[in-house]
Parts: structure tokens; C-alpha cells; sequence
């Protein structure tokens, strides 16, 4: 497997599909709570109404930003892959079957979306 393959499938089809998808089904957002921890840490400590809005409206900013970067290197069969993994994440509490074949798959299609973009 190509550097650039192992790298994409382990930021972008694992750590960002996947673990959201667990992330969901369990029903805990590790980034909303580490946000909002900041967030009152910080609003406590500067007083200023504009540090609560930027912990606010900065989740939506991280999601597009990784959205992007994974449309980037791998366009739109890497969202594909994305997409799916982020299913097979869901379905870790339901069946182990299912989450692992569409984990495979996924981790097949974010293969063949970093090696056609190469190409």
C-alpha cells in the first residue's frame, strides 16, 4: 500500500468516517465536548461575547475543513469512502458483520480513490 493510500485511509476513512460514525451511534461528540470545555474556560477568563461565538460556529469550521481536505486527496470516490465508513461506524452496536465488511469496503473504495487520483 502507497504511503499516500495508508495515510488517507488512516486520517480520513478511519479516523474521520469511522470513529464519527461510533461517535454517533454511542451518542457522545468528543469535539462538542472538549469545545465546550474551552469554551467556558475561556469565556470565563476573557469576558468578551465575541470568544463564545467563535466556540460556536468553530465545529461547523473544523467539519467543512475536513470535508475538504478529504474531497482534496481523494475527490469524490475518497467522500464515497468516507461516507461509508462512516455507516460502518454506525452499525459497529447493531452487527459486527455488517460494520466490518462495509469497513473493508471502505477502506478498498479510499485505496482506489488515492490511487486513481495519482494517476
Amino acid at each position: 500500500m502507497a504511503k499516500k493510500s495508508r495515510a488517507y485511509i488512516w486520517q480520513f476513512v478511519i479516523g474521520f468516517g469511522f470513529l464519527s460514525g461510533i461517535w454517533t451511534a454511542i451518542g457522545i461528540d468528543p469535539e462538542e465536548v472538549i469545545l465546550n470545555l474551552l469554551g467556558t474556560v475561556a469565556g470565563s477568563i476573557l469576558q468578551d461575547p465575541t470568544i463564545r461565538q467563535i466556540f460556536i460556529v468553530l465545529p461547523t469550521l473544523l467539519f467543512l475543513f475536513s470535508v475538504y481536505s478529504a474531497y482534496k486527496k481523494g475527490r469524490i470516490l475518497g467522500l464515497v469512502a468516507v461516507v461509508v465508513a462512516y455507516l460502518a461506524g454506525l452499525s459497529v452496536l447493531v452487527s459486527l458483520g455488517t460494520t466490518i465488511f462495509l469497513l473493508l469496503l471502505a477502506i478498498f473504495i479510499g485505496y482506489l480513490a488515492t490511487t486513481w487520483r495519482r494517476r
